[in-house]
């Protein structure tokens, strides 16, 4: 065992390929495959990486388990004439349909079993929320938009956040008025952009 906590697990049956479970730069993965240093070798294909699960330790993890990591990405089918893909992320286990990614919910989705029915679902969800995001977007200036968040509506302008007064509707703001409260610069709200997934 190495610095890196690399242990060779045996080989997969698929293709005759070590597989090793290591500490890798975002944390513990599997590899299927070593890299060859020899260029004029017969065998020049990349190794594949999977990072472990939550619940998986370096020093217990099985062969069995580490070969199912290398079942992600998933292609689950079709929606709306575009695949639907679950992998593992950075940042958790995602769906991805047309270029956007959405996550799927801690503790009730599994990539590993998700179906194509609850990928639609968690999809539909996270448009809808978007949908209820936005308020107010204005034609002549695009980077300005009247949004609700976590801690009520407000404006968001060149990557600033500005708190709306308690007295002004929302949805009856002009873009005059929302550039006032923007140039007022009082209530700079604290609120920040959720961040991307």
């Amino acid at each position: 065992v190495r610095k890196t906590g690399e242990r060779r697990l045996g080989v997969d049956p698929k293709t005759g390929k070590p597989v090793f479970v290591r500490i890798g730069r975002y944390g513990p993965l599997a590899q299927l495959g070593e890299s060859n240093p020899d260029p004029n070798a017969g065998d020049n294909e990349k190794p594949k990486f999977a990072g472990l699960r939550k619940d998986q330790r370096l020093e217990t993890v099985t062969l069995e388990e580490a070969l199912e990591l290398f079942k992600l990405p998933r292609n689950l089918g079709k929606y709306e004439g575009h695949d639907v893909v679950v992998a593992i992320g950075r940042f958790g286990p995602y769906i991805r349909h047309q270029s956007a990614f959405y996550s799927l919910k801690k503790d009730v989705d599994d990539p590993f079993t998700i179906e194509l029915p609850r990928a639609i679902e968690r999809i539909e969800e996270k448009k809808e929320a978007d949908r209820k995001k936005v308020i107010k977007t204005f034609k002549e200036e695009p980077e300005l938009r009247v949004l609700n968040g976590r801690w009520g509506p407000y404006i968001s302008y060149k990557k600033e956040n500005y708190k709306i007064p308690k007295k002004s509707d929302p949805e009856a703001l002009s873009l005059e008025d929302c550039l006032k409260i923007i140039e007022g610069g009082k209530g700079k709200s604290k609120a920040r952009p959720s961040r991307k997934k």
